[in-house]
């Protein structure tokens, strides 16, 4: 039969190429999917039905794929999947964005997909569609808070879109007050000066004294010596003020 076809396509190749490609491509259709991997089906079958059939079957198990992990993301990062593809490192180790120069960007990009376009190398969170930022998943969250002080690193490391970025805001915020999280606060030490109320400024009012003259009710108000410049400056500004 393909012999017949070959025979064919040459006679009708000579009056117009155009009707040479697809017949070829009818050719390779039989030539990979042989009848007998299918059973059950005619011969006289048309192989883009079955191709049909074939990319549809793999549709579906991209499709139950992605909804495995929608309703628990966070099963993702204890599957086998994740640690074939990343181990023990966090989503964002090794990723390197491709820019032009050896200097990289002070900003990383808005957003990795616009619509169906998907840029050439997208961002790590981008690029996983098992990758889900939710509030709930705080072994993803860990890994872009920073131990030591609690912060988000910023997307200049890892990487991340600034579409995602914000997700990731939103969420640890949404974790922090759903208890997910813990709040990072800084030790200060702080010295007993800081707390102390001996200070005239901030203790108890002193009880009236006899005054003489030159003498301040308060001691600090006596320390304080304006600057005879200044006090200069100020009237000859308002001189025709002062009489």
């Amino acid at each position: 039969m393909a012999a017949s076809f070959q025979g064919i396509a040459k006679v009708l190749g000579c009056l117009s190429p155009s009707l040479l490609h697809p017949l070829r491509q009818y050719q390779s259709c039989l030539q990979r999917l042989p009848v007998r991997s299918c059973p059950g089906l005619s011969p006289f079958v048309s192989p883009s039905r079955l191709f049909c059939k074939a990319a549809l079957l793999q549709d579906e198990d991209a499709a139950e794929a992605l909804l495995r992990y929608k309703d628990r993301p966070w099963d993702y990062l204890e599957s086998e999947e994740y640690i074939e593809r990343y181990g023990t490192n966090p989503v964002w180790a090794g990723y390197r964005r491709n820019h032009k120069g050896g200097i990289p960007p002070q900003k990383t990009r808005k957003t990795c997909i616009r619509g169906d376009k998907i840029c050439g190398n997208p961002c790590p969170v981008c690029r996983d569609p098992n990758v889900l930022i939710h509030h709930q998943n705080v072994k993803l969250l860990q890994q872009f808070i920073s131990p030591h002080t609690g912060l988000v690193y910023d997307p200049t490391r890892t990487g991340v879109c600034m579409k995602q970025q914000k997700k990731l805001h939103e969420a640890i915020n949404t974790s922090r007050d759903h208890g997910f999280l813990p709040f990072q606060i800084p030790y200060v030490e702080f010295s007993g000066e800081d707390y102390s109320n001996s200070h005239d400024a901030v203790g108890s009012t002193p009880p009236a004294q006899s005054l003489t003259s030159g003498e301040s009710w308060y001691k600090w108000y006596s320390e304080i010596t304006p600057d005879e410049n200044e006090v200069a400056k100020v009237k000859k500004t308002y001189k025709a003020y002062l009489k």
